[in-house]
């Protein structure tokens, strides 16, 4: 095998291990059993939202932006609530790879972490 070929061959295996990376933006739609308050679930998007670093801002009644950054990578997402449900939707990102419907991997983790203590602080909420 000469230099250049095995040159090519690195080049694009690391191409294709850069693709493999990203997956499809997902964005959580949650409908749920049971009826909250607005400020339960202005409390629970908030607080589950600052327990995984992200900075939570409300902007309007059933509104609330969040923005996660950790080192070079930023993403910003849009929070909509009502008694019944809430989503999470991909607003904009930073070094992400975000193009086509796609984005890296870790931006679905934090997306899932946080849809996650979301419901589990709802569900602490309706034992009260």
């Amino acid at each position: 095998m000469t230099k250049r070929s095995l040159i090519v061959m690195t080049i694009a295996a690391t191409l294709l291990t850069g693709c493999a990376r990203t997956a499809p933006v997902h964005n959580v739609d949650q409908s749920l059993n049971q009826r909250y308050s607005d400020s339960e679930m202005k409390t629970a998007i908030i607080e589950a939202g600052l327990g995984r670093k992200w900075i939570m801002t409300p902007v309007a009644p059933g509104v609330i932006n969040g923005r996660y950054a950790q080192r070079e990578f930023v993403a910003n997402i849009r929070v909509t609530y009502t008694a019944q449900s809430y989503s999470i939707q991909y607003v904009s990102s930073q070094n992400l790879k975000a193009s086509n419907g796609k984005i890296h991997a870790n931006y679905n983790r934090w997306v899932n972490n946080l849809d996650q203590d979301i419901q589990l602080r709802l569900a602490a909420q309706a034992l009260k």
